[in-house]
């Protein structure tokens, strides 16, 4: 006290200087995204693009960001894509569809927890005059072989992504093997919203997952081939191994992957604009009675 009262005029300056300096922080803390109440850590989520794109991960994540004061980085790519960031160790969870790439993903090391959260179909899109024949089949290799003896217009992602995988086991399936040097096969490398509109505007056929086709209200395609075993579309989610990734968010990713199985976020997945469209756009592997 003696010394605020002897250097008065000092102590006035130099609490003026602090609080600028403590006004300034402040500032800058909240102009790089930082406030009280806000979230103190992060988890990185790469997905396929029909997780992000229909909806989904909007209707799902905010419970649990609050729960675990944490946010959510969504990474939004092909499934080879969100498979490749995390085998690179940029990420701490991924959310897939394509069976055979992520088992050799944990088989390679480079996640651990694989874990089944939900399903829905793959689905065969074509314009109403239909030039190959296919409508109304309920089997995707044979659909895939009358649109290659007929030459028509197939627009793929090309991309490496879930959908893309799928596509290339149904044409091995159908005896045609590998289409890409054909005239009448458009290898576009784009996601499956660029590949819908492309096909739109083309009157091609294409392959899609059901969730992404009925949130494209815009589209003059119709399902033409579904319903056969073969365009089942399961979706895993995994832990990126933290033995192998020092940065992996072990505990926050394990509480994610418990999360997406969970009553609460499993019936949230099936009622997932199902009032809008009919039927879940999604379909959670754990029902009622089922799970934790």
């Amino acid at each position: 006290m003696g010394r605020c009262v002897k250097d008065g005029k000092f102590g006035i300056r130099a609490w003026g200087l602090a609080l600028l300096v403590l006004a300034a922080t402040l500032l800058a803390a909240l102009a790089g995204g930082a406030c009280f109440g806000d979230t103190s850590r992060s988890l990185v989520l790469t997905t396929t693009t029909s997780t992000y794109d229909s909806g989904l991960l909007d209707h799902i994540i905010p419970p649990f960001e609050e729960e675990h004061n944490a946010r959510v980085r969504v990474i939004s790519v092909g499934t080879g894509q969100a498979l490749a960031i995390a085998a690179r160790g940029d990420a701490d969870v991924v959310f897939v569809h394509a069976p055979s790439l992520e088992e050799k993903f944990v088989a390679d090391g480079n996640g651990v927890m694989r874990t089944y959260v939900m399903y829905n179909d793959f689905v065969i899109l074509g314009p109403e005059s239909d030039p190959a024949g296919i409508s109304g089949l309920e089997d995707g290799p044979e659909a895939f072989r009358r649109i290659a003896a007929a030459g028509s217009t197939f627009a793929s992602r090309g991309d490496e992504s879930g959908t893309h995988v799928k596509e290339m086991d149904l044409w091995l399936e159908a005896g045609v093997g590998s289409p890409g040097s054909e005239d009448w096969y458009l290898s576009l490398g784009q996601g499956m919203g660029g590949t819908l509109t492309t096909a739109n505007e083309l009157g091609a056929y294409t392959l899609t997952d059901r969730g992404t086709f009925l949130s494209r209200k815009d589209l003059d395609l119709l399902v033409l081939a579904e319903g056969d075993e073969t365009l089942f579309n399961p979706y895993h989610v995994m832990v990126v191994n933290p033995e192998r990734y020092i940065q992996v968010q072990k505990e926050l990713a394990e509480a994610f992957v418990e999360f997406l199985v969970s009553r609460e976020t499993q019936e949230r997945i099936g009622e997932f604009r199902r009032e809008e469209y009919g039927l879940s756009l999604f379909n959670p592997v754990r029902l009622e009675g089922e799970g934790p």
